[in-house]
Order: C-alpha cells, then sequence, then structure tokens
C-alpha cells in the first residue's frame, strides 16, 4: 500500500464527534478546515502534527513586510550578497543578482506569485536589518496568532529539521493573511510583469505554479492561495474561498500532485455544503435582558429607553446544518473589560463553534451614575449633553408649583379685597367701575395665566 492509501485509513477527528457531518476522504496526512471570521474548525486530520511548512513559510514573511512601520509599497528593497547567495541553486527564485533592487510590492508579487526566495531574503533584511532578526520576528509573531507547534528558522520555508508548523498553525496564519486585501489579491495573481528599471535590468513575464490560478482546477470564490513543496515536506496547500457569505480557510500538508488541490476542493466543499453561519443576537433567548424595570426606562426623563446591555451584533457561529441553534451549549465568563461585562462561548458535544460578547450599549453610557462621585461630563462637539440629576429635578418642579400657587392666591386677595385704615380689618371690595378700585391692566393680564414648562511546484 502507498503512502496515499495509507494516509485515506488516517483517523479523521472531527468525524468522531457524535451527529457531526462525516467529512471526506482525503489522502493528505495532514489537514484542517476553518473558519475564517469565528476559527470554528470544521474538519480535523491531525492538525495539530508538527510538519514541514515549506513556501507556506511566506506567508508570515508577507504580513511582517505589510506591518513594517512605516513601510511603503514604493520603498526600495535592496539584494544584497547574503539574501541573493545563501539559496541553493534548486531553491525557487527569479534570477535577482547582488546589488539589485526593486520595489516593496515588486518584491511581494514575487513573493506570493512566484514564491521566490532570494526575494524572501531581500524582504527579511528590509523589515529587520537582518536574517537573523527577521526569524525572531516570525516566531514572535506566530505565538502572538496563537500557534504552538511553530518554529521558523528562515524567511522561506526552504527545508531544514527545525523549521515546522502545522496545518492548525498555518490556519492561523492564514487568518492573518487574508485580512489584507492586497495581499489576498497578490496570492491569487496568475501572473506579473516586472518592467526594467535601473536598478533591476531584465523585463520578466513570470506565471504562478499554482493549479488553481494556472486555470487546471477551478475554486469558486477563491480569495487567495499559497502554494509550497519540498522532498521532505511534499505538497502542501494553503487555500482561502468565500461563498454565500461564509468565508472558509483549507490547509492540506504531506499530499502528493494533484491531489493537493482535489482535496482542497472536497474539504471546500463540505463546509460550504454543511454548515451555515448563525448570527447570534437574532436567536439568544438565555441571555437577552428582559429585566425592563432594572435594564430600561421608559420615563422620558432619561432621554433613551433601550437596554444598558446588549448582545454584539457582529459575533456569529457556525454550526452544522443537521441541528439547531438550541442544540448548543452555552458558557458565560464574565469580562474585566470598557467594552463587554460578559462573553458567551457556544459549543456542541464539545467542538467550539463560536462566542458573543455581552456589550454595554454606547448610547446608555454615562446616562446612570451608581456611586457618589460627580462625573465629569465632555460636551460633544455636535450634540448638547444631556444633565441628569433626578432628584434636583423632582425637587425643583415641586418648588415651582409651590411659589405659583402662592403667587396665584396672593393675587387672588389682593384683587377681592382692600386695606382700610388703621384698624387693619378686612372688607369686601364694592363692585364699581371707577378707577380708584380698578386693577391694573398689568394685574388684569396675569389673571388665570396658564404657564406651559420646557421639556497568498515550488521551493
Amino acid at each position: 500500500m502507498d503512502a496515499l492509501e495509507v494516509n485515506k485509513t488516517l483517523p479523521v477527528r472531527s468525524n468522531l464527534v457524535e451527529n457531526w457531518p462525516q467529512g471526506p476522504i482525503i489522502s493528505a496526512y495532514s489537514a484542517i478546515l476553518m473558519d475564517y471570521d469565528t476559527g470554528v474548525v470544521l474538519y480535523d486530520k491531525n492538525s495539530h502534527e508538527e510538519m514541514y511548512p515549506a513556501s507556506t513559510t511566506k506567508l508570515m514573511t508577507a504580513i511582517l513586510a505589510m506591518e513594517k512601520e512605516g513601510s511603503n509599497l514604493n520603498d526600495q528593497v535592496y539584494f544584497s550578497a547574503d539574501a541573493v547567495l545563501s539559496i541553493t541553486p534548486d531553491a525557487s527564485n527569479i534570477g535577482m543578482d547582488v546589488g539589485n533592487r526593486m520595489t516593496l510590492e515588486e518584491c511581494l508579487y514575487a513573493i506570493l506569485v512566484c514564491s521566490a526566495n532570494e526575494v524572501s531574503n531581500a524582504v527579511a533584511e528590509y523589515v529587520s536589518g537582518d536574517i537573523d532578526s527577521f526569524v525572531e520576528l516570525m516566531n514572535s509573531r506566530a505565538k502572538e496568532l496563537g500557534c504552538t507547534n511553530t518554529h521558523f528558522n528562515n524567511a522561506h520555508g526552504y527545508c531544514d529539521e527545525t523549521h515546522v508548523s502545522s496545518a492548525y498553525d498555518l490556519a492561523l496564519i492564514a487568518r492573518e493573511f487574508f485580512k489584507n486585501e492586497l495581499l489576498s489579491k497578490m496570492s491569487r495573481t496568475p501572473n506579473y510583469h516586472w518592467y526594467p528599471t535601473e536598478y533591476q535590468p531584465d523585463d520578466m513575464i513570470l506565471g504562478s505554479t499554482n493549479y488553481f490560478m494556472k486555470g487546471r482546477y477551478i475554486c469558486e470564490g477563491i480569495v487567495g492561495s499559497k502554494t509550497g513543496y519540498t522532498d521532505d515536506s511534499r505538497q502542501v496547500l494553503v487555500t482561502c474561498a468565500e461563498r454565500n457569505g461564509m468565508k472558509l480557510i483549507a490547509v492540506v500538508m504531506k499530499d502528493e500532485l494533484p491531489y493537493q488541490y482535489e482535496d482542497t476542493l472536497s474539504l471546500l466543499d463540505y463546509g460550504f455544503t454543511n454548515f451555515e453561519k448563525l448570527k447570534v443576537s437574532d436567536r439568544e433567548k438565555k441571555y437577552t435582558v428582559t429585566d425592563e424595570d432594572f435594564f430600561h426606562s421608559d420615563a422620558s426623563v432619561f432621554g433613551d429607553s433601550s437596554a444598558i446591555f446588549s448582545m454584539d451584533r457582529d459575533a456569529f457561529v457556525i454550526i452544522p446544518k443537521n441541528i439547531s441553534f438550541d442544540d448548543l451549549e452555552s458558557t458565560l465568563i464574565y469580562n474585566d473589560s470598557d467594552d463587554s461585562i460578559a462573553t458567551v462561548s457556544y459549543s456542541y458535544k464539545g467542538v467550539y463553534l463560536g462566542k458573543a460578547n455581552i456589550l454595554f450599549t454606547k448610547k446608555q453610557e454615562g446616562t446612570f451614575v451608581f456611586d457618589t462621585t460627580e462625573p465629569e461630563i465632555v460636551p460633544d462637539e455636535e450634540e448638547e449633553p444631556t444633565f441628569i440629576y433626578v432628584n434636583y429635578i423632582i425637587y425643583g418642579i415641586a418648588a415651582l408649583f409651590f411659589v405659583v400657587f402662592i403667587t396665584a392666591l396672593l393675587i387672588k386677595v389682593i384683587s377681592s379685597y382692600h386695606f382700610e385704615g388703621q384698624k387693619h380689618t378686612l372688607r369686601k371690595k364694592k363692585r364699581s367701575k371707577g378707577p380708584k378700585y380698578d386693577i391694573s391692566p398689568a394685574v388684569r393680564s396675569k389673571r388665570g395665566k396658564k404657564t406651559k414648562s420646557s421639556s497568498y511546484i515550488d521551493i
């Protein structure tokens, strides 16, 4: 039995989950299918086993080139003797000579379309000054992305016993890579034209070896793809595709030509057919805030009757189509964060499916004061600030009514009685048309008046 047939007999971890859609039998030794948005793993075959990543290493090289502070696509990248002469003759390259220069943009196309090793070295020196420092940066960035089985020794992926990664880690790196639209575009570019310049004398039109770009296989909705191959790694392929609002990343390792493409298509078709993406806030009932008395206010004095807390409307779960949202298990974890008070994590039979944060509703922040310290109010440039002091308002209204009542009473008395002599006795006025006893027009106008209160084969 050859290696591919042996690989087909290896267990698929995700297929062991009860009621989980059964994934395809593929010839790759290791593989994974991951949702781009949530990181949910839909298919898992030896995905955490350390393998040789070959030229898929260049995904990380490209990421760091774009992340270099102050970098510009028009920056000139210099090809040193170390960058050019350190690669072996059988390594993938585009024939750069010592002393050549290309723009960073041209270098990235050379890395992602033609998988050029000497260009990867030159970019490493551009980013970090020397290759060793760049490798340190690669490993540090991999850890930041959550990679636990990855160790880089160079910027291009040419085989080294300690230069390793895993299908899972490559998927994490791919998630970061495909966030960048320009890198994604470069990784799906079939060929590129390098024009001669004063720093680079060759006129070259070179093409990708990727069968998806050459049209030998069609991947519907492809976002980008990067190949890798050495004698030890065998075929490696990282691909991202998007269909019907879902974006999936497929990684196959230690496969054989052309099965890496067939296996990738099988994985993608499996994912898009058997899983769906659901918005949590449209379906979650258990953690919905419903206590109107505490979380809402209908009183106009508060200015807003919306909930103080709400479920993140940009949160999704990826679930098999043969189960429902109500079948999911959920765990609430409280956060110490300015943006959210808790996170709800969803799973099915122990398989993570996504999460959603419970957020403070932005419109309500600052409306209620729960301590005795008076908050500093910073006026908005376009909208006047709203000050809410409920007790003061109530007392003020009560005082206003009292003053109005007393004033009205006095006017009534004055208009009905007059004082007579030094006896200080009150006597009802006689009705008279004479001016002596007539009330002034100013006083008359106040009578009964009501006031209104305001309100991406290579080596």
